[in-house]
């Protein structure tokens, strides 16, 4: 795998990133989220880039202020000028001996930019793996379903 497809990085909650109850506000990993998915895509693209499309955001479980949140995001697919990031966020309570447990995941589309603003090219994905392939296809299959359903006009 290329590494720059790939990026991880890791917080603890901190009590101005919650509400009274402790709950951490979802605003707030989805600010992560679009972050590591900013960063892999730049650390690919050597450009600046942006978001266009946010798809999918689940959110699996509760993230409480003490928890380590560990996002990763993982380019998975490659077209002319944008990117497929797939961003995964667990999360460990410091304060136990539990394993991580995936709290949220979500599909980014992050647009290249030349200096003027302008979409640019990128270099295309270089599949290694048959799980970077299987990942590949399966991005692939879920934007052309995307498509249908747009032309469809449902």
């Amino acid at each position: 795998m290329d590494k720059r497809t790939k990026l991880i990085m890791s917080q603890v909650m901190l009590p101005s990133q919650a509400n009274v109850a402790g709950n951490v506000h979802g605003g707030e990993i989805m600010k992560l989220m679009d972050t590591a998915a900013g960063a892999v895509a730049k650390k690919y693209a050597r450009c600046n880039v942006v978001t266009a499309r946010v798809d999918e955001l689940q959110f699996h479980l509760p993230i409480f202020v003490g928890a380590l949140v560990t996002l990763t995001a993982t380019i998975a697919y490659v077209g002319k000028t944008s990117m497929e990031v797939i961003v995964t966020v667990d999360v460990e309570d410091l304060e136990s001996d539990s394993e991580p447990k995936r709290a949220l995941s979500s599909y980014f589309t992050m647009v290249a930019l030349d200096k003027g603003g302008r979409p640019r090219g990128i270099p295309p994905l270089q599949l290694d793996t048959e799980e970077e392939k299987l990942l590949y296809d399966e991005v692939q299959r879920r934007r052309e379903g995307l498509r249908c359903k747009c032309n469809s006009g449902s």
